[in-house]
């Protein structure tokens, strides 16, 4: 009897013990990950918001290059953008380069005269693809031509799957965090852990398969391929990216937490071990806003934070729902019920002020407007989601209402039917959230697009050194943007020293404002101005080509 009461305790060490190296060895799989992670810029669902030559525009004369300006900054598909001449073979000449939001594609400047189409599939730095199509004519209108390349377009299975997956991670993560945090803080003593702790095991097994699966997705999501369309080349630059990364930490984390959460499924753990599983949590919590919409938000570091709250918190209210449903109200008796009824309605309601503030946040930054509520998929989305959640809250307000009266305990069968009514609209929640993740943001949505502002301006501009594309949008009072692209005579890009801009309205007696302009590239460069007033404005521009060739062209731009 004496030996064996002595071999438990060294046994229980011995469990401690390697229970930490284990999550040792797990943490520096995280931070392998995070040494072989590429510095990647923050961006969001980027938009294309001008080209060159413009949508729909006919240009006298063939470009040397087919200039896309996008919303944020994008990164390459292989062999996804494309032009196509006339007579349906391939005009774009050699790879496109990217730089920031600037995708320039070099084309054959001896085409023939009649409508190209440049068709585009791009990949923004939250992990979405972006892709679309547009039109220019060079000389004449003629039919269009048809693209026969690889599909630009997402493949509708894929898209699908990659919502599932998404939906999986969620339910594992509940499943792992319910069981894991009642077991910690709120479990009876003398009832048995295996029930909970098979749930617990399940829940983190779906969350790594949901994470693999998500990894895999998503090389055929970016392509635009079917869901075995994965290349060794493909899935190495998944990887590689921001989006990539934060799921190898998430596996490297969850590997650390599962050796700390195996005693847990045993028996009470020690204050120590608890801290870490929790920073373990808290951590992974991280990996979910890192690789989407948050890190690309306007507000990176305060949407970051937040989703990983709402996330968090949407975890411990429902994975504490399950654990009441599934084994709290049917185990235990009215004196335990009495005492963890109360600290369990106090977590939640907790839980469910965190997601409110959290979700008013959200909502806030990745919205931006009123109009855009309404108007977009992402916040029709939205505004289903707040009207779900308030219809859980309003059961949840009735389980706790229970609680006050001090019911609850001796009325298991009310609340644990409250309970399963709760889950079951929080599982149509999920479903939102799923297809939320997925979906441009409507901040991001409402952006114009090229081609569809109807005071867009453009015209090309002429002096015996350059040829020069001046592009204003939306050509209105307020704020506009300008895009310049110059070219040689013979209409090859024209590299450009220094740029110089001026708009004025003499009419109104406004003399001339500089325009402050960036150059993007040797022959293109971006400026903002705020035009105060209506009228036909004078654009001034002065191009030096070298340290003693310049030239000024002038426009006159009406201004609504």
């Amino acid at each position: 009897m004496t030996a064996a009461v002595r071999r438990r305790p060294v046994a229980a060490a011995d469990r401690r013990w390697a229970a930490r190296w284990g999550t040792v060895a797990g943490l520096l799989v995280t931070l392998v990950a995070l040494l072989l992670a590429p510095a990647t810029p923050a961006s969001a669902h980027a938009v294309l918001v001008s080209t060159s030559p413009t949508a729909s525009a006919v240009v006298p004369n063939a470009p040397a290059e087919v200039v896309l300006t996008f919303s944020e900054g994008v990164r390459k598909v292989p062999d996804k953008i494309r032009v196509i001449a006339p007579d349906g073979s391939r005009a774009d000449r050699g790879e496109p380069t990217f730089n920031g939001t600037v995708v320039t594609i070099p084309v054959d400047s001896s085409g023939a005269r009649g409508t190209y189409l440049v068709s585009y599939r791009v990949i923004s730095a939250d992990s979405h693809p972006v892709s679309g199509a547009f039109t220019y004519s060079v000389g004449a209108p003629s039919t269009p031509p048809t693209d026969s390349g690889t599909d630009n377009r997402a493949n509708p299975v894929v898209e699908n799957a990659v919502k599932v997956a998404k939906y999986a991670g969620y339910l594992g993560l509940l499943l792992l965090v319910g069981p894991a945090l009642v077991l910690a803080a709120l479990w009876p003593r003398r009832l048995s852990r295996r029930g909970p702790g098979r749930l617990a095991w399940s829940g983190l097994g779906l969350l790594v398969v949901a994470t693999l699966a998500e990894l895999w997705l998503q090389v055929p999501y970016t392509a635009g391929g079917g869901l075995f369309d994965v290349t060794g080349s493909g899935f190495g630059d998944v990887l590689g990216s921001a989006y990539g990364t934060a799921h190898l930490v998430r596996l490297g984390l969850l590997a650390a937490a599962a050796f700390l959460l195996r005693p847990l499924f045993a028996g009470p753990i020690g204050r120590t071990d608890g801290i870490i599983l929790a920073v373990l949590g808290g951590a992974t919590l991280f990996t979910w806003p890192l690789a989407g919409h948050p890190a690309a938000s306007p507000a990176p570091a305060v949407s970051v934070v937040v989703d990983a709250v709402h996330l968090g918190s949407m975890a411990v209210w429902l994975g504490g729902l399950v654990m009441l449903a599934a084994f709290l109200l049917r185990r235990a008796d009215e004196r335990e019920l009495d005492a963890i009824l109360p600290i369990w309605s106090r977590w939640a309601t907790l839980a469910v002020s965190a997601l409110l503030l959290a979700g008013t946040v959200q909502a806030l930054i990745e919205v931006a407007t009123p109009a855009a509520l309404v108007d977009t998929t992402y916040g029709q989305l939205l505004l289903a989601k707040i009207g779900l959640f308030a219809l859980v809250v309003g059961v949840a307000a009735y389980s706790r209402a229970l609680v006050r009266r001090r019911t609850a305990a001796g009325r298991p069968g009310a609340m644990r039917r409250a309970v399963v009514a709760e889950l079951a609209i929080t599982a149509v929640v999920l479903g939102v959230t799923a297809t939320l993740v997925q979906t441009t943001p409507a901040r991001t949505a409402a952006t114009n697009v090229a081609g569809e502002s109807a005071g867009y301006f453009s015209s090309t501009l002429t002096s015996p050194l350059y040829s020069l594309q001046v592009e204003l949008d939306p050509a209105e009072r307020g704020s506009n943007s300008i895009h310049l692209y110059a070219y040689t005579p013979d209409n090859r890009p024209q590299p450009v020293k220094e740029w110089k801009a001026t708009a004025a309205l003499p009419s109104a007696g406004i003399e001339p404002i500089d325009i402050p302009l960036l150059g993007l590239t040797d022959n293109h460069a971006y400026g903002e101005i705020s035009l105060p007033a209506a009228g036909q404005w004078q654009l001034r521009f002065t191009l030096r080509t070298s340290d003693i060739d310049q030239a000024t062209v002038t426009a006159t731009v009406p201004i609504k």
